[in-house]
């Protein structure tokens, strides 16, 4: 019997890097967009970053990144 669990595949996980002064900026904007992803520091020095989201949500998260007016760099996953 395998469970057929909605959505259980729809975690995404998006490595970023923004200057180390904005990593609190940077997740106060996600906060802000309430239901689209959670930014998590992975290397505060480095100013590495991860997005938490969805496959459903990140089009729309990734488009309303490139508007706010912070320099962000995606990495590779």
């Amino acid at each position: 019997m395998t469970d057929n669990i909605p959505f259980q595949d729809s975690d995404l996980l998006i490595k970023a890097k923004v200057p180390r002064s904005d990593i609190q900026l940077l997740a106060k904007y996600v906060e802000g967009l309430g239901h689209l992803g959670v930014v998590t520091t992975t290397d505060r020095m480095n100013g590495e970053v991860v997005f938490q989201t969805t496959k459903y949500c990140w089009p729309d998260l990734q488009i309303l990144l490139t508007k706010i007016p912070l320099e962000i760099t995606f990495l590779d996953n």
